[in-house]
């Protein structure tokens, strides 16, 4: 979500006639696109602010923006501490970078858009065949460790009719596949709903594969997963986060399901969609989790085979109700356990790469090509990279691969004509 916000405010730029450079020092703006999710994306962003601090003096000229859920979050404040700083805006008013950057500054934008739904931005995107497409902003959920509510507002759906457009240009300009974007999508609702909005993209031209993220498993329906099995275009690959194994947890991460209902819709996805690769998120060291809470997530690994995680320890968010909680895990057992999750977890998937061995898997071929190895990459519609050897000419084409060998993270293979 926010490489795509970080494409949007390209776009806008280029429109204004810059270009962009990858050397800070050549930069006549530098824009720090933060994520506050966790405390370490934080820290390694206000260590890399204090550089530009030294840049700006040799050239005051320079103009540095922040940007994204710090600056909505810390708006005032990182203003105050940093003198440096010309320009901060939040997620919900990347619309008014164009007039902030024609100000000499301090500019401070971080209140509510109401109209965030209807902006239609320019794009500059960084791939040629896939593409990301926002279907709503901000969320309802309050999952109490999370601060995105706070920094990205209340959730807000875009009209479907401006979705089709987009993806409809995006086809005409040889776009393969779209990956629709939103806190959580399953509770999409504008004219149409999710499922809905599935259809009228699965009959777009030019279109031959279609993803999602983020998926809340309280809202996943039987209709969406019928649809799914049913639509040609969409890929059999869910990502639902899970966070803890633990029912008692899960409450109070106030996540709205207890272990056994999410376990029910992982059987009703297998049952229903035998080959869907099912990814998930996993936090470690939770306040209050206890070896046996650590155990059930442990147990939910081994149980439902996901084809892949990304798990991190718990990292206190200020101004989340689990901030406040009472029995914070120490560090050191956080990281333990972390750990264990991690161990696990790749034995798992290099167990379920290995079962594909000797399969044919339809592929995407994307643009990175290795001229030394003749290597090229593609994705499977389960969303594992496949690597191969190949002609660049393959770019952005759907082929069949033979898969030779699995490693943990990817596959390697062999075109099949």
């Amino acid at each position: 979500m926010n490489v795509h916000d970080s494409e949007k405010m390209a776009g806008l730029l280029l429109e204004e006639g810059y270009k962009l450079t990858e050397a800070p020092r050549d930069a006549d703006i530098v824009i720090f696109n933060t994520c506050s999710i966790r405390e370490k994306a934080e820290q390694k962003f206000r260590s890399e602010l204090g550089r530009m601090k030294n840049l700006k003096k040799r050239n005051p000229g320079l103009k540095i923006a922040v940007a994204g859920c710090m600056a909505q979050q810390h708006g005032k404040t990182l203003s105050k501490n940093n003198s440096h700083v010309d320009y901060v805006f939040g997620p919900q008013n990347i619309q008014k970078l164009k007039e902030i950057i024609k100000t000499n500054g301090p500019v401070i934008s971080i209140e509510d858009n109401p109209e965030i739904e209807y902006t239609d931005l320019p794009v500059s995107r960084n791939d040629k065949y896939r593409s990301w497409v926002s279907i709503m902003y901000g969320c309802n959920n309050f999952c109490s460790y999370c601060i995105v509510p706070y920094t990205r507002g209340r959730e807000k759906s875009r009209p479907s009719k401006n979705i089709l457009t987009e993806i409809s240009s995006l086809a005409e300009n040889g776009v393969k596949e779209i990956t629709l974007l939103g806190q959580n999508v399953n509770s999409y609702k504008s004219d149409l709903d999710f499922p809905e909005l599935l259809k009228k993209i699965d009959l777009i031209s030019g279109i031959e594969r279609i993803r999602f993220v983020t998926s809340h498993p309280r809202d996943l329906s039987d209709n969406l997963i019928l649809c799914i099995k049913e639509l040609p275009k969409v890929c059999e690959h869910l990502h639902l986060p899970l966070q803890s194994g633990s029912s008692r947890i899960l409450k109070l991460m106030n996540r709205g399901y207890s272990f056994e209902e999410y376990m029910a819709k992982i059987n009703k996805l297998k049952t229903t969609i035998p080959e869907i690769s099912i990814t998930t998120d996993i936090i470690a060291g939770f306040p209050s989790e206890t070896d046996e809470d650590h155990a059930a997530t442990m147990n939910a690994l081994k149980n439902i085979e996901y084809d892949g995680i990304f798990a991190f320890n718990f990292s206190t968010r200020h101004g989340t109700k689990a901030s406040e909680m009472d029995k914070h895990v120490p560090d050191n057992i956080k990281s333990e356990r972390l750990y264990q999750i991690l161990e696990l977890q790749d034995k798992i998937t290099l167990k379920k790469n290995k079962s594909l061995v000797g399969t044919i898997q339809e592929a995407l071929v994307e643009e990175t090509y290795n001229v030394v190895s003749e290597n090229m990459i593609a994705r499977t519609r389960s969303n594992k990279i496949v690597n191969f050897q190949g002609d660049r000419s393959l770019a952005g084409k759907i082929i069949n691969v033979e898969i030779t060998k699995a490693l943990k993270h990817s596959l390697k293979a062999i075109l099949k004509v």
